[in-house]
C-alpha cells in the first residue's frame, strides 16, 4: 500500500536531553498503525512532532508526498492530518458544541453543517449533549469528543494518542471499535498506546519504542506471537 505518511530518522531533542534518535515509520493509506511501548519512551513526542507541536532536530516527515516537518501546526491540519491529545484536554468551560465548532477551523455553511451532522452520527450521545459542559462529561464521553473535534477537519489522517487511557473496560472495547469504523471509512490512523493487546487487534503493523528507538517493527498479527511483546506487554504466555 502507499505510504501516506513517511518518517526517516527522525530526532528530537530537548536541551541537553535526546528525546527520539534515528524513528522511522510510515503509516499506509486507510492503514492502523500502532506505536507501543512503557511510559517515557518517546511515543507521545513522536506524535507532537509529526502534528508539528515539536521540532525535529534530524530526520524527515513527509506526508502524502510533501514534506511537513516543523511546519507550523495549522498548517499542518490544513493538510489533511490530525491529532486528538492524550488525556483527552477538552475546552473544560465551552460546550461540546463549541468544542465541535473549534476542530472545524474555518469551515462554515454547508461544509461544516456536512462535517456537524457526521459527526453527531458517529457519536449519537454527543448530540444530546450539545449545550452541556465538557467538563461535565464522563471521562469515555471526554474521549469521545476529543475524536471527534478532531474529525471535525475531515482528516486523511488521524492521530490517537492513549485513547483508551483511564477508561473502563467496557468504554475500552467502544473506543477499540471506533478506531477500526474510523478506518472503514476512509481514514488512516496512527494510534498510540499502552494498551498493548487491543492495539494490536485493531491495527495492521507495529512498532515497539524503547528508549525513543524504534526496536520492533512487524505486522500487528507477528507482534501478537512475539515472544519479546508477550513477555513484556501481554502477561508471558497467556
Amino acid at each position: 500500500m502507499t505510504a501516506l505518511l513517511e518518517v526517516d530518522r527522525l530526532a528530537v531533542r530537548m536541551g541537553e536531553q535526546q528525546i527520539l534518535t534515528d524513528v522511522s515509520l510510515a503509516v499506509p493509506e486507510r492503514g492502523i498503525v500502532t506505536v507501543l511501548g512503557a511510559n517515557g519512551v518517546g511515543k507521545t513526542t513522536l506524535m507532537r512532532t509529526v502534528s508539528g507541536i515539536y521540532r525535529a532536530s534530524a530526520g524527515s516527515i513527509r506526508f502524502a508526498g510533501a514534506p511537513i516537518a516543523n511546519l507550523p501546526p495549522h498548517r499542518i491540519v490544513a493538510r489533511g492530518l490530525a491529532q486528538a491529545p492524550e488525556g483527552r484536554q477538552v475546552f473544560s468551560n465551552m460546550s461540546v458544541r463549541e468544542n465541535l465548532v473549534l476542530g472545524a477551523g474555518a469551515v462554515a455553511g454547508a461544509e461544516f453543517e456536512r462535517r456537524f451532522g457526521d459527526v453527531l452520527q458517529r457519536f449519537p450521545l454527543l448530540r444530546d449533549r450539545l449545550g452541556q459542559q465538557a467538563g461535565s462529561l464522563s471521562g469515555g464521553e471526554q474521549q469521545m469528543l476529543c475524536i471527534g473535534r478532531a474529525l471535525m477537519s475531515r482528516p486523511r489522517l488521524l492521530l490517537l494518542d492513549e485513547p483508551s487511557l483511564g477508561l473502563a473496560p467496557k468504554i475500552v472495547k467502544q473506543i477499540f471499535d471506533l478506531v477500526a469504523s474510523i478506518r472503514e471509512a476512509g481514514t488512516s490512523i496512527l494510534l498510540v498506546e499502552q494498551n498493548v493487546r487491543g492495539a494490536l487487534k485493531v491495527a495492521d503493523h507495529g512498532y515497539v519504542m524503547e528508549g525513543g528507538r524504534i526496536v520492533l517493527d512487524a505486522p500487528a498479527a507477528q507482534l501478537r506471537e512475539d515472544p519479546r511483546v508477550r513477555d513484556a506487554y501481554l502477561g508471558g504466555g497467556h
